[in-house]
């Protein structure tokens, strides 16, 4: 998911939780994380080439689920 739907969630779970929060602040945070794991020297974070990409920005919790099991029902009878 983007980092902007990422921040709105930390954002949104924060106020849940009654604790300040700056969504400006939260998305500066997501975005410079996001970079470091990109572009450290071990391990970088990226998708592997045979990777299937589930982007659940705007997905609930079934659709994603609905999702799986598509991809699921793909790789078993391929």
């Amino acid at each position: 998911s983007s980092a902007e739907i990422r921040a709105q969630r930390r954002y949104d779970e924060l106020k849940a939780k009654g604790e300040q929060a700056s969504f400006d602040d939260i998305l500066k945070n997501v975005e410079e994380r996001d970079h470091i794991d990109q572009t450290r020297a071990i391990s970088p974070l990226r998708k592997a080439n045979d990777a299937i990409l589930l982007d659940n920005s705007h997905l609930s919790i079934p659709q994603q689920k609905e999702w799986l099991r598509k991809q699921y029902m793909k790789a078993v009878h391929a």
